[in-house]
């Protein structure tokens, strides 16, 4: 009993482990696709400052 039991609990345990893993992989996936668009968006928000600052000239 005990050790079907053990089997089950082993068994249960990797299955929640590798699940958890994908959502983890998702969420950097997300993760990494925001950051590219953050930094897209700061380059062109100084873009914008500096043409505005050295156009006044």
């Amino acid at each position: 009993m005990k050790s079907k039991l053990t089997k089950v609990i082993v068994a249960l345990t990797v299955l929640l482990s590798l699940t958890s893993c994908e959502a983890i992989e998702g969420i950097f996936k997300a993760g990494m696709g925001v950051g590219v668009f953050a930094v897209i968006v700061v380059i062109i928000l100084i873009i914008y400052i500096l043409s505005k600052i050295l156009g006044k000239k």
